[in-house]
């Protein structure tokens, strides 16, 4: 019999313009997840350690992050020491990798922090720099960078079902309104229907409120075995099953329908059949809201309504409180900020708390069931389902 793996603690930091050092986000991240277990683990008791981070080298001009961060936190690592660099997708699949070695008997406690730290003297520079997560021989040294390729997809679902711009706007105006109730966000302001469509045209037809924004922030969770962690902590968090798929790198390499992200619904059957559920199940979930559109698409491809209907999915509540499923309740990336290897990591923070009923004026009521999704890029996916219980 495998062993389960469950997450014990969580901590981040809050998401935005900081004036923290690489060094001191990883800190106050590290710090806040060890202190949510009140000493039942101490850096000493962590024996695998992985760090989701993309552009350290470029924004910070610091490699060799992983042992930087264990360092500053006071780990010393026996079973596992890594990096994980999977641009936008990397906290979920630093989280995935723990899974795995905690499952496979390689290491028997993990920490996983994610942090970022975009926000530099010149902001031009790390717009430059996030060019390199396309490819940037072909396609992004052209201009086809990220906001252009997801306005492409918000065109292609346009012109196949009729999306408008206003059920493309509702994301934002749900996701703002979610993130006033974190005090980790970024943007604590809601927005109202009219700013969205009145904002500035980013790549059309996506407008600003659209788009997540440029932030540095850092999240951390511990995971170990559901035996170690009944003796540590009295409601663990049960990662029940995951999926990752990649189905392509380049947009010109891409699918026939760019309406469509087929690597999404694999990743999701998959997850869903590790863990024994259906999309109908899921109470809440955090996903990968970069721009607008894709938050539409992942409504489509896990499974919360029938392909085409996002739009209407949207604007009729089906995604908030009172809904079939929480979507983004901590406010997404486009309230929190997307500080890319910190996001999948805070996303798990989230789930957490949701699952321990901690999660204070945002908590979805009843929650026993939710799961986090990154993409990196339309072709890249993965999913995990965590859950109160045993599945």
């Amino acid at each position: 019999m495998k062993n389960k793996v469950c997450l014990i603690g969580a901590g981040m930091t809050k998401f935005g313009v900081r004036d923290a050092t690489y060094r001191e986000l990883i800190a106050e991240a590290g710090k806040a997840c060890f202190d949510s277990l009140k000493g039942a683990i101490k850096p000493k008791d962590v024996d695998g350690f992985i760090l989701a981070s993309v552009l350290p080298e470029r924004n910070v001009f610091q490699s060799h992050v992983a042992s930087l961060a264990e360092e500053t936190l006071g780990i010393r690592p026996t079973s596992l020491s890594t990096r994980v660099e999977h641009m936008c997708a990397s906290g979920n699949v630093a989280i995935r990798l723990a899974y795995a070695s905690i499952v496979s008997g390689l290491a028997k406690t993990v920490m996983v922090v994610g942090v970022e730290k975009l926000n530099t003297p010149v902001i031009s520079e790390t717009f430059g720099n996030m060019g390199a997560g396309l490819d940037r021989e072909f396609e992004s040294s052209i201009g086809l960078t990220a906001p252009p390729v997801f306005a492409i997809t918000a065109q292609a679902h346009m012109n196949k079902y009729g999306t408008t711009e206003e059920q493309l706007a509702a994301v934002s105006v749900k996701n703002r309104y979610h993130a006033s109730k974190n005090q980790n966000a970024h943007f604590r302001k809601p927005t109202t229907i009219e700013d969205a469509l009145n904002g500035r045209i980013i790549s059309s037809p996506l407008r600003l409120f659209d788009c997540s924004p440029i932030t540095d922030g850092a999240a951390a969770v511990i995971l170990t075995s559901d035996e170690r962690a009944r003796d540590l902590v009295p409601k663990p968090v049960y990662l029940a099953g995951s999926g990752q798929v990649v189905n392509n790198f380049t947009v010109s390499n891409s699918y026939e329908d760019l309406a469509s992200w087929p690597a999404l619904k694999l990743a999701a059957q998959n997850a869903y059949q590790s863990a024994g559920i259906t999309a109908s199940d899921v109470d809440l979930a955090e996903i990968h809201d970069c721009f607008s559109v894709a938050e539409l698409l992942v409504y489509e491809e896990m499974g919360f309504c029938e392909k085409g209907e996002g739009g209407s999915f949207v604007t009729s509540g089906r995604a908030t409180y009172g809904g079939d499923v929480v979507v983004n309740p901590r406010g997404g990336l486009i309230g929190c900020g997307h500080p890319l290897g910190a996001t999948g990591v805070a996303q798990a923070c989230e789930i957490f708390w949701q699952l321990r009923g901690e999660a204070g004026d945002r908590q979805v009521n009843g929650a026993k069931i939710g799961l986090t999704h990154n993409n990196s890029g339309p072709g890249e996916h993965v999913v995990n389902i965590f859950s109160s219980e045993v599945l």
